[in-house]
C-alpha cells in the first residue's frame, strides 16, 4: 500500500500532464498481485470495467485523482480499494466540494460510496437533502438507484454537479421552480429536484409537528395541575357537604323535639296563667326555695328602685333609710328560713 502511495505522489508532484500519470497509477494499482498491496478486485472482467470508468472520470474531470487505500466497512473489515478524490467546483460563486469516490470491491453492480469531506473550513450544514452532515456519506437518487451498465463515474460526477447546484452542501439555498421546466430538466434531474422539494417540505412539517407536540405537552400539563385543583375543591366541596347534612340533621332533630314539646304544652294554656305556673316544684323544700329566691330578687329590685328614687331626688332621704330598713329586715328574715332550710345560699348570686 506504501508503495502504491509513493507511486501515486511521484506521478502527480512531478507532471503536469496528469491524465497519463492517472492511468498510469489505474494500471499499476490494478496490476499489482501483492497481497498486502493489491485492491480487492479479482475478476479480470470487473478491473477492465473499473479501469475503464475511472480513465473516463480523470478524462472528464481532471481535478480528479485516482488513489487505493484501505477502507473500513461498517461491519469493521477492511478492504484495499480504488477511490477518486478531488474537488468539485459547482460554480464559480460558490466553494469546491471535495469529494472521495470509493469504487466498492463488487462495482460496478454495487454503487460506489461517495463522501463528501468534513474537514474542510466551510461545515456540512444540518438537514441536508443528498449530503449527512455528520458523516459526509451522499445519497441521491442515482446512487440509490444505481444499476450497471446503465450508471458509471462520469455520470454520476455530472448527477452530484446538477443536485450540488440546487443545493450546495455548504450553503443552505432554496431550489428554484423553473427546473421543473420540460426544456431544462431531464427525468433524473427532475426526481432529484423532487426529491429536494419533499425533503424540505417534511423538514417543514417535522418542525411544525414538533412545535405543535410541545405546545400539546405545556397544554396537557395545564389541564394536570388544573384537574389537581379541581379534584382538590371537589373533595373540600364533598366534606362540607357532608357536615352540612350532619348539621341539618341535628337541627333537624332538635327542631321535632321542639315541636313535640309545643304540642304537649300548647302555648294557649299560658294565655290564662302566669308564666311563673308553666315551673311547678317536685316537693314543699323546691316550693319553698322558689319562694324564696322570689322574695330576695323582688327586694334586691325594689332597694335598686329605691336607690334611683333618692339620686334623681323624688324620695326624702328619711324616708328612703325607712323603707330601706324594713326590706333589709324582711330581707335578713328570708334568706335565714333559707338557711335554716339547709339550703345553701348560693342559689342567690
Amino acid at each position: 500500500m506504501d508503495y502504491l502511495k509513493s507511486l501515486a505522489q511521484e506521478l502527480f508532484s512531478t507532471n503536469f500532464e496528469t491524465l497519463p500519470s492517472s492511468i498510469q497509477f489505474i494500471d499499476a494499482a490494478l496490476s499489482c498481485t501483492s497481497p498486502h498491496f493489491a485492491p480487492s478486485y479479482t475478476d479480470p472482467s470487473q478491473k477492465r470495467i473499473i479501469r475503464r470508468h475511472l480513465v473516463s472520470l480523470v478524462q472528464d474531470y481532471p481535478h480528479f485523482k485516482p488513489y487505493i487505500d484501505a477502507f473500513a466497512h461498517g461491519d469493521g473489515t477492511s478492504v484495499n480499494l480504488l477511490n477518486a478524490n478531488g474537488e468539485l467546483q459547482v460554480s464559480s460563486s460558490t466553494p469546491a466540494v471535495p469529494l472521495t469516490i470509493w469504487l466498492h470491491e463488487s462495482y460496478p453492480f454495487v454503487a460506489p460510496i461517495v463522501l463528501v469531506s468534513t474537514n474542510t473550513t466551510y461545515p456540512i450544514y444540518d438537514n441536508h437533502p443528498f449530503v449527512d452532515s455528520s458523516s459526509g456519506a451522499v445519497s441521491s437518487y442515482y446512487l440509490v438507484n444505481w444499476k450497471y451498465p446503465g450508471c458509471n463515474l462520469s455520470d454520476l460526477v455530472h448527477n452530484l454537479v446538477k443536485i450540488f447546484s440546487l443545493n450546495h452542501p455548504f450553503f443552505n439555498s432554496a431550489p428554484s421552480d423553473n427546473f421543473f421546466h420540460p426544456s431544462l430538466a431531464s427525468r433524473r434531474e427532475a426526481v432529484d429536484r423532487l426529491s429536494c422539494t419533499l425533503h424540505y417540505d417534511m423538514t417543514e412539517l417535522l418542525s411544525k409537528t414538533h412545535e405543535e407536540v410541545e405546545e400539546l405537552s405545556s397544554l396537557r400539563e395545564q389541564l394536570v395541575r388544573r384537574a389537581i385543583v379541581a379534584e382538590f375543591t371537589v373533595n373540600v366541596t364533598e366534606n362540607e357537604r357532608t357536615e352540612l347534612k350532619e348539621r341539618v340533621k341535628v337541627l333537624t332533630d332538635e327542631a321535632d323535639k321542639l315541636s313535640n314539646w309545643l304540642k304537649v304544652n300548647d302555648r294557649k294554656s299560658f294565655s290564662a296563667e302566669k308564666v311563673e305556673d308553666a315551673f311547678e316544684a317536685t316537693d314543699e323544700m323546691s316550693k319553698a326555695l322558689l319562694d324564696c329566691l322570689e322574695a330576695d330578687r323582688a327586694t334586691e329590685d325594689l332597694m335598686y328602685s329605691l336607690d334611683k328614687a333618692v339620686e334623681q331626688g323624688v324620695m326624702p332621704f328619711g324616708t328612703y333609710l325607712k323603707q330601706v330598713r324594713i326590706l333589709a329586715k324582711d330581707q335578713f328574715f328570708g334568706r335565714a328560713k333559707l338557711v335554716k332550710m339547709g339550703i345553701s345560699l348560693q342559689w342567690l348570686d
